[in-house]
């Protein structure tokens, strides 16, 4: 029995190991050079030695307004994006989830823009923000000559929101997924007692579903919010950063120093506070739904 067991172990080992090898390579040695040069001052030539500084990357950090800003940019993107995706799901969950006919085309209508690569959704968007694109052209015709285009992605105050859009439009048919399995596993029987208590229509869902779909509303609600947190394409494709910084994030930061600024070992100081900041999410999603069987 002993001998049996040890072989399995060695099959289980034996069929993880490139996959280990693999996230090894291309993750975990990665975040350990750039964890080691975040300490150092690092330049592009890799030819020479890491010159250790200590926390002086960390006391810029602490010290730079602009990363500051970037926080409290890409907060406002997670607040922006994860209530709508959450309502949004859970909505199209409950809808989708009828014994109608054609029920699953519906399904894969709105699963549809998931499959979409979000640099052709970010691409496709701007064309349909700009000033002489299809909305302004829409508003146009219904509004007369009079109407002034508008700046989806040149007006500090609505270039943020555009961009949301596009996140929120990718990702809801991916969380309704989630939202939809946890209906399934519903019994029905548990909303026809409802029903002989008197609720009905919408107030079982209050009665019933939200309960139940507790876990499941904290799944979405966290991987969701640190997808918002890791934002980039859609920045970089549609407003870089701009106008006048008001849709700079925190992974376009990071960009913004390694690839603009050439502060290499800044810019990965920068990511390790990206990273802590990923990781709270994550434990907080652990302990909200890891004893709940959604690990």
């Amino acid at each position: 029995m002993t001998q049996l067991s040890s072989h399995r172990t060695r099959t289980a080992w034996g069929f993880l190991l490139p996959a280990l090898l693999l996230v090894g390579l291309s993750v975990l040695i990665p975040a350990a050079m750039a964890l080691v040069m975040s300490f150092t001052q690092a330049g592009l030539d890799v030819s020479e030695p890491l010159r250790f500084v200590g926390l002086a990357n960390v006391r810029r950090l602490l010290a730079d307004p602009m990363f500051f800003k970037v926080v409290g940019t890409t907060l406002v993107y997670l607040v922006g994006v994860v209530p709508p995706v959450v309502i949004g799901a859970l909505l199209l969950a409950v809808l989708v989830n009828r014994k109608l006919p054609g029920i699953h085309w519906f399904r894969a209508a709105f699963y549809t823009p998931v499959l979409v690569s979000i640099v052709v959704a970010s691409i496709a968007f701007r064309w349909l923000y700009a000033e002489n694109g299809l909305i302004n052209g829409w508003l146009l015709a219904l509004l007369g000559d009079h109407f002034n285009p508008i700046g989806f992605l040149t007006s500090p105050w609505l270039a943020l929101p555009s961009v949301m859009l596009v996140t929120l439009w990718k990702g809801l048919g991916y969380y309704m997924v989630i939202f939809l399995a946890g209906l399934q596993g519903i019994s029905p029987d548990l909303y026809e007692a409802a029903s002989l208590d008197g609720s009905e229509g919408w107030r079982k869902h209050l009665d019933i579903t939200l309960p139940l779909l507790r876990p499941y509303i904290t799944l979405v609600a966290v991987i969701s919010a640190i997808a918002a947190t890791k934002v980039f394409e859609e920045v970089y494709l549609m407003t870089q950063g701009g106008p006048a910084d008001s849709t700079r994030t925190l992974v376009y930061y990071v960009y913004d120093q390694a690839f603009s600024e050439l502060e290499i070992s800044y810019a990965c100081t920068v990511g390790l506070a990206l990273f802590l900041i990923v990781l709270v999410l994550s434990l907080i999603r652990f302990a909200f739904a890891g004893d709940r069987g959604l690990t």
